[in-house]
Parts: C-alpha cells; structure tokens; sequence
C-alpha cells in the first residue's frame, strides 16, 4: 500500500513537471514579480541553503559580483554581506516591480546596515558595465529563462575579469530546470573553461571561468 501510494504521488509530480514545462516554453516567460515573495522565503532556502550556495559559486570577501535575474532577493543580502564592505554586489533585474521588492526587503531594519548592493534595471543582454570590471558573476535558475543564453554570457564574459568566475546553480523543482551536462556545454559554447560541478543532481552549481 505504501510503495502503491509512493508510485502515485511520484507519478503525480512527473507529470506536473511535464505539463509546467511544456507550458513555461510555450510562454517563455521568467517567473512573474506577484511570487517575488515565494521565491524569497525561508522555504526555499532550506532546499537550497545560502551558505551552501555561495560557497559553491566561489563567493569571497572584497569580491565586486553581478547577481543576473536577482528577483526578489532571496540571495543577494547573504551575499553582500560575504563580500562585505569591501565588495559590491550589482543586483540585476529587467523586471522593475521585482527591483521593487528588493528595495523593500532593504529598507528593513535588518537589511539597514547593507550599504553594499546597487540595484540595476536593465537586460542580460545589455549589462551596464564596462570591460574585465567584475570578479564574479552569478545566475541562480536565471539562465534557462534567457531566450538568448549565448549572448547573454558573451556579455557576462565581457564585464568579467581575465580569469573571473561565471556560477550558475539549477534547482530541479525550477520549471526550466537543465541537466549539468547542458549547462556545462552552454558555458563552453560561450567561451568559459570549466572550473567545477558541484552539488547533487537535483541542486547543483556549475562554475567557469573566463580565459
């Protein structure tokens, strides 16, 4: 009865994966701005850790970083605060009403001392930075919503620093979850050497490096 019942949900979930993703490439649409607050939830983190996270994508103190596709926010305050005041953190959304729950998020009284993270309103095709400015930059189940990902990462390749990290982590609840192979072979097509895979295969993050 237990295996039976186990076999259902299981064959459940399946299939709501299938009918989520068909529907997401049909629309091909990131995550709208009104679950800005599901996407920024403890919930979620317990799933995926922040400290796991930033460890995986080679966050470091004094580091200047690029969040593309920053959302709501869930990760950027850990973040800043990794690269304390030293660092900077650019958080990156074309979707203003999300750079408006962030902005939110830091006028908290917890979030006051973070004087570290610029919000920026522009494309991942069109990053407002100059050339070999940046130390990292980090996607976190951005990259598959990015109808052009090669000239998306053409463009995170430009701002990046000979030798910089480029760190994409996929969730496989994520609706445009990919494999690690794709990801990795999306990464090469773009110019960027392998560095690391890590994590498991239902939360991972691939890290590259410019050459």
């Amino acid at each position: 009865m237990v295996i039976e019942t186990l076999l259902i949900v299981l064959g459940i979930f399946a299939l709501s994966q299938v009918i989520i993703r068909v529907l997401s490439k049909l629309a091909r649409a990131p995550f709208p701005a009104f679950i800005g607050g599901i996407l920024d939830s403890n919930f979620r983190r317990r799933f995926q850790p922040a400290d796991k996270l930033l460890q995986r994508s080679g966050i470091k103190e004094g580091m200047h970083i690029l969040e593309v596709g920053c959302g709501s926010g869930a990760f950027t305050t850990f973040v800043a605060k990794v690269v304390g005041e030293k660092g900077k953190v650019y958080a990156l959304d074309f979707q203003p009403e999300m750079l408006k729950q962030l902005e939110r998020k830091l006028s908290k009284p917890e979030n006051r001392d973070i004087k570290n993270i610029e919000l920026i309103d522009s494309s991942a095709y069109e990053l407002p930075f100059d050339n070999n400015l940046l130390d990292l930059v980090y996607m976190i189940t951005v990259l598959q919503e990015i109808p052009d990902r090669i000239k998306a990462l053409n463009e995170a390749r430009r701002v990046l620093k000979p030798g910089g990290i480029l760190a994409v982590t996929e969730f496989l609840p994520d609706n445009d979850y990919p494999l690690k192979s794709t990801t990795i072979k999306i990464g090469r097509e773009a110019g960027f050497i392998l560095d690391r895979a890590l994590g498991s295969f239902w939360n991972y993050t691939v890290r590259f490096r410019r050459p």
